[in-house]
């Protein structure tokens, strides 16, 4: 070990040297977390309105009234022309856009249908659902508070009302944030461990210092090791940077275990290193080595593991293939321990996966490596 530890000392020295690591292992992390923990977010509010009130009457106001009642519309626009709704949506000017017939108070007090139009733009697929969805329950709404006022006024008679009252486990507040950020945590411990360790081998590649390590009598495994324990500990210091940010900027709770936390990251840390000794293994540049880790490891992690689409909406051969992506197990740990406060008991079998993954992938990475080393 104390030729492993000679070049942990070596590496770590040459980190320090490097004016652009050292900011980029201590303060790239913090910046992606606090700027991807608002970016990263499945809340729709503000929704942008443009409104075509063609009967102008308190029954339409009132209408219109529900909508910024909400807190979730912002009416942007009144047009005195329908056509010009369309010119709104096409500008981006509004996101939603209602069409109020004429006639709209005399067709409700008559007892007739009345057909509101609703447009949608439709480029954001999943915002315009959530609009629509929105605009749909403001509409029954509004009919059953008119259906309710007449039969009252008419006859007595009251509406019998069913309400259900929920209770919200694990995230109360419904804060995109909570359920966003720890994800956030585990996309960042991977891309800054696989790149890092990638890029520290190749470098020694690019520089051809690696050949005058080898006729040194450090054998290939020393080499190894010597590469990958900083990457572990900077992996783990790295933890507790965007750890504090979540707690303490964001305000997520942090329900479970702190230290089974920690060990899991650990478990997670060796598959991220493996696979950057893999890319390290199969590239001669540092360019190279980023391009190869970005379009082969991150982009297939980043959209099989559950972290920007849900995994239940996938198709049946996709979410088998999401089995394979280590950043899913990881994820519905950390998630599971912020969110939930579950133990191991519960965790077990993402532990075992990850255990599994992080043993398979760096073994096969160190025996390839050593081969091209041979």
């Amino acid at each position: 070990m104390k030729a492993v530890r000679e070049l942990l000392i070596k590496e770590f020295l040459q980190i320090r040297r490097d004016k652009r690591m050292l900011p980029l292992i201590l303060l790239a992390p913090v910046i992606q977390v606090v700027l991807l923990g608002y970016a990263a977010t499945v809340d729709v509010k503000n929704i942008r309105l443009a409104v075509y009130d063609g009967d102008r009457s308190p029954a339409s106001r009132a209408y219109i009234e529900r909508y910024t009642a909400t807190g979730y519309f912002t009416v942007v626009e009144h047009v005195d022309d329908p056509r010009d709704l369309d010119a709104a949506l096409d500008g981006g000017r509004a996101t939603l856009a209602v069409h109020i017939p004429r006639h709209f108070a005399r067709d409700v007090a008559s007892g007739r249908p009345v057909r509101v139009q609703l447009l949608a733009d439709g480029s954001d697929a999943n915002t315009a659902n959530i609009s629509l969805n929105y605009a749909a329950q403001i509409t029954a709404g509004y009919a059953e508070s008119i259906f309710a006022e007449r039969l009252a006024r008419v006859g007595g008679i009251t509406v019998p009302r069913v309400s259900a009252e929920t209770r919200v486990w694990y995230n109360p507040e419904l804060r995109s944030a909570n359920y966003m950020v720890p994800g956030v945590v585990a996309l960042i411990l991977m891309i800054i461990t696989t790149t890092f360790s990638a890029a520290a081998i190749v470098r020694e590649k690019e520089a051809g210092t690696i050949e005058q390590i080898l006729v040194t009598p450090i054998k290939p495994l020393q080499f190894i090791l010597g590469k990958l324990l900083p990457f572990t500990i900077i992996g783990i210091v790295e933890v507790g940077l965007v750890l504090g940010v979540a707690v303490l900027w964001f305000d997520i709770p942090l329900r479970g275990s702190i230290a089974l936390l920690f060990g899991l990251c650990g478990l997670f840390i060796l598959t991220t290193l493996g696979l950057g000794l893999f890319v390290s293994t199969i590239s001669r540049t540092q360019q190279q080595a980023m391009m190869t880790a970005q379009f082969f490891i991150f982009f297939p992690f980043l959209f099989l593991s559950g972290f920007t689409f849900p995994i239940e909406n996938m198709p049946p051969v996709i979410q088998t293939l999401t089995y394979g992506i280590p950043l899913r197990y990881f994820i519905q740990i950390v998630r599971g321990l912020f969110l939930k406060g579950v133990g191991l008991e519960v965790l077990w079998p993402q532990a075992l996966a990850l255990l599994i993954f992080g043993a398979v992938i760096l073994g096969l990475s160190v025996m390839g490596f050593r081969k091209r080393l041979g």
